[in-house]
């Protein structure tokens, strides 16, 4: 029996050492070589930017280049996604690739000789348009592997996935959009998606590092409505009234001790924020009822709703402490999960992230609260997703232009290694299930 095994192993390594094919010189290569292409098409997008669930032109740029590669296109997922297939000649996984094409209602003051001058419209108001969050980027690289790819396509043993996705800075009043209107669509499936990367190209990491990390990436978020009541009176006579202001901030002071004194901060992160607050129209009177919004954040499920329980908890009872009434929505009008990196395939693929941009320029991440919702696409299927850094070199962190404001800025040379990553993480994976699948096949076979 022990020979029988000893035999088969040998049979299952040697058909995976076979099979497995080196692309180091053909990724290097080809990613220089499009590098100039991925920078105009980087260019023209952020010249042109688009809302989420408006990204008309961005879509046709996309299903054009696609379709012109000879990749099956599909268009109109979630409102104006693309999602393109690519089917290697030999068989094996499906694996999914993202990202995101939406810009941002924010007035770029970049001065770059191609910045943006696009108005849109959001929520009924004229509002200027700019990639403040580098989507533009995202797009551009995708493009420039799926070229790559497609020429690639007679040594690929799986099938790669093009995920272009709408609306992920998420959607206008009485819309829904996204990464859960994808899912809902069944991006995920014909063919059912195996496992998923996705990336974020990052203003405040130096250009040439990747950041990544097992586990809860980026937190899960929801947000919350506490409608507080108490009964109005003139402001001379406060006595007469149960004061809805001041229970909403003895509400709010007590909403922070749920971080600092019930959440155990050594083993998950959480926030608790009250980002609005609206009651009363006049200084001397005292109204019936406030009005606040708010955000929950965690990296767990378990941490969400054990937050969401104490916030109600807190909410209801400090308000019948005052003598006042209070109800709370939580989530309210979004949620998003925790984007979570499964630990087994994080640990698998970091090898190919260090093909990319060096063994020691891959470094784990600090935990974030910030919010993706790359995340729907990691409750269907094993995920990671990490940071491209784009910071100039030898700029100070703290100095660099954050995300979502109008001096944004990234160095356009990051994007060679995001392509990098993407293409690595592609053909290893497939190297890696190959061997998988030919250890069932040897297997059966000597049955």
């Amino acid at each position: 029996m022990r020979k029988t095994i000893a035999f088969l192993s040998f049979i299952v390594t040697l058909h995976t050492a076979s099979a497995q094919k080196d692309f180091s010189a053909a990724i290097n290569s080809t990613t220089s070589k499009i590098e100039p292409k991925c920078i105009a098409w980087r260019r023209q997008l952020h010249e042109n930017p688009e809302l989420g669930n408006r990204e008309f032109k961005t879509a046709k740029l996309i299903a054009d280049h696609l379709r012109s590669l000879g990749i099956d296109v599909k268009e109109g997922v979630a409102h104006t996604g693309v999602v393109g297939i690519l089917r290697g000649a030999k068989p094996g996984p499906v694996i999914g690739l993202r990202a995101d094409m939406d810009a941002l209602p924010v007035l770029e003051k970049t001065g770059l000789p191609f910045a943006s001058k696009i108005k849109g419209t959001y929520n009924g108001q004229e509002v200027p348009v700019m990639h403040a969050c580098g989507h533009d980027t995202h797009v551009a690289m995708l493009m420039s592997v799926a070229e790559i790819l497609a020429g690639m396509k007679n040594e690929l043993a799986g099938t790669v996935k093009f995920v272009f996705q709408p609306a992920e800075e998420g959607v206008q009043k009485g819309e829904e959009g996204g990464a859960e209107l994808m899912v809902k669509e069944g991006v995920m499936d014909d063919p059912k998606v195996d496992v998923m990367f996705g990336l974020h190209i990052k203003s405040g990491i130096e250009v040439g590092k990747i950041s990544v990390r097992p586990g809860g990436f980026y937190a899960g978020v929801s947000d919350m409505k506490i409608v507080v009541k108490g009964k109005p009176s003139h402001g001379a006579y406060p006595w007469n009234s149960v004061d809805p202001i001041v229970t909403s901030a003895q509400i709010i002071n007590a909403l922070q001790t749920i971080v600092s004194r019930n959440v155990n901060l050594t083993e998950n992160a959480g926030v608790i924020t009250v980002g609005a607050i609206n009651g009363g129209n006049r200084s001397n009177i005292i109204p019936e009822d406030v009005t606040m919004l708010g955000t929950i954040r965690s990296l767990s499920k378990e941490q969400e709703a054990y937050q969401i329980e104490r916030i109600k908890t807190v909410v209801t009872k400090t308000a019948e402490a005052a003598g006042a009434s209070a109800t709370i929505e939580a989530p309210y009008s979004s949620h998003y999960p925790v984007t979570f990196n499964n630990e087994a395939l994080t640990a698998k693929m970091i090898p190919s992230l260090q093909k990319a941009v060096g063994v020691q320029n891959v470094v784990s991440r600090p935990v974030e609260m910030g919010a993706e919702d790359f995340s729907f696409f990691g409750e269907k299927v094993p995920a990671v997703f990490f940071n491209l850094g784009a910071m100039p070199k030898g700029q100070d962190p703290k100095k660099a232009p954050p995300h979502h404001t109008p001096e944004f800025f990234v160095d356009e040379s990051a994007m060679q290694n995001g392509i990098k990553a993407f293409l690595f993480l592609v053909t290893d994976y497939m190297n890696m299930n190959n061997g998988k699948a030919s250890t069932k096949q040897t297997l059966k076979a000597t049955k």
